[in-house]
Order: structure tokens, then C-alpha cells, then sequence
């Protein structure tokens, strides 16, 4: 019954993790492939890859609450993705310049802000936690940058937004691999009889 529920557990968090991975991927290259094609199309890559995004961290939420204490962290951050999707989905295509950059930017806040509170508890508990951290503090640093000028910010918001795609993206990917490859590894542990 335990190796069932270790084995469903790894499961569920393998595909979210792989999932969210491919999509990151995905519109990162779309991103730096077609940066400027329209303001609409802005709009809506970011509304998608929120509601998508968060969606996903939502099922992720829920398939590590047995393992992981601050798994409602996971949780807000796709609640208030999930939540920032939808907004500029209801102002879609009206969307102007600044109100895209400024909800950009303020997505970019929540998750910086979000992001360090995550590597806080992974340093609690003695997980690496220094590349999110670090990520947490350029989100936050390129949302003021976003808020002080938007206009001009424009192009690296989409920089930013892009790398942010592609790095969280790869490193969704080898967590998804290493989570994988823990898995056999209790599975093969259940398996082996105790000593003697």
C-alpha cells in the first residue's frame, strides 16, 4: 500500500514537473523567436503562460502536500498565476503598452517575492536553494526596472520573461529526471528484503 502511494506520489510529480517544463521551453523560444510581432500577441503569450503556468503549480501543489509542509506556497504562486492569466484574457485585446508592462511587472513582483520565500524555506531545511533565491531577486529588481519606465523596459521584460521560460523550463526537466530516477531508487529499496 506505502510503495503504492510512493510510486502514485513520484508518478504525479513527475509528469507535472515534465509538463511545466515543455511549456516553459516552448514559449521561452516562441518569445525570442517573435518578440515584437504586436502588443495583442504580447498579451496573450503572457495571459496563456499564466493560466497554463499556474494551473500546473496548482496540481503540483497538491501532489507534493504530502511530502512538502510549505507546499501552499507552490499554491499561491499558481493561484495569483492562474489569477493574472485571466485578468489580461478579460482585457484582451484592449490591452494597452503600459497596462501589459505594468501587469508584467507586478507578475514579475509576485513571483520574485514568491520565489525568495520558497528558497527561505528550502535553506530551513537544508535544500539548495541559492539559484532561486538569486532568480527571486532579478524578478523583483526587473519589475521596478518595468515600473519606472515601461516603454523602454518592453524588451527586457520579454528578455526577461523569455530566460525565465528556458531556464525554469531546463531546470523543471532535470528536477523531473531526478525526481524519476528517486523514485527508483525507494522502489527498488521497498523491494530489497531487510537484513537478516
Amino acid at each position: 500500500m506505502l510503495t503504492d502511494t510512493l510510486r502514485q506520489g513520484f508518478q504525479r510529480a513527475w509528469w507535472s514537473l515534465v509538463i511545466r517544463g515543455v511549456l516553459a521551453l516552448v514559449l521561452g523560444i516562441f518569445i525570442l523567436a517573435k518578440p515584437f510581432d504586436s502588443i495583442a500577441a504580447f498579451a496573450l503569450v503572457i495571459a496563456i503562460w499564466a493560466i497554463a503556468s499556474g494551473i500546473t503549480e496548482i496540481a503540483h501543489a497538491f501532489a507534493l502536500k504530502p511530502f512538502f509542509s510549505s507546499w501552499w506556497l507552490l499554491l499561491l504562486g499558481g493561484l495569483i498565476s492562474a489569477g493574472f492569466g485571466v485578468a489580461a484574457l478579460y482585457y484582451y485585446p484592449g490591452l494597452s503598452l503600459a497596462f501589459a508592462v505594468t501587469w508584467a511587472s507586478f507578475w514579475l513582483a509576485l513571483s520574485g517575492i514568491l520565489g525568495i520565500m520558497v528558497a527561505v524555506q528550502q535553506k530551513r531545511m537544508s535544500l539548495p536553494w541559492g539559484w532561486l533565491f538569486t532568480w527571486g531577486v532579478v524578478c523583483v529588481a526587473g519589475s521596478i526596472l518595468a515600473w519606472m519606465s515601461p516603454p523602454a523596459t518592453l524588451g527586457a521584460i520579454m528578455g526577461l520573461i523569455a530566460g525565465y521560460a528556458i531556464i525554469s523550463g531546463i531546470a523543471l526537466l532535470i528536477a523531473a529526471f531526478r525526481v524519476k530516477s528517486l523514485g527508483r531508487e525507494v522502489k527498488q529499496a521497498v523491494r530489497q528484503p531487510a537484513p537478516a
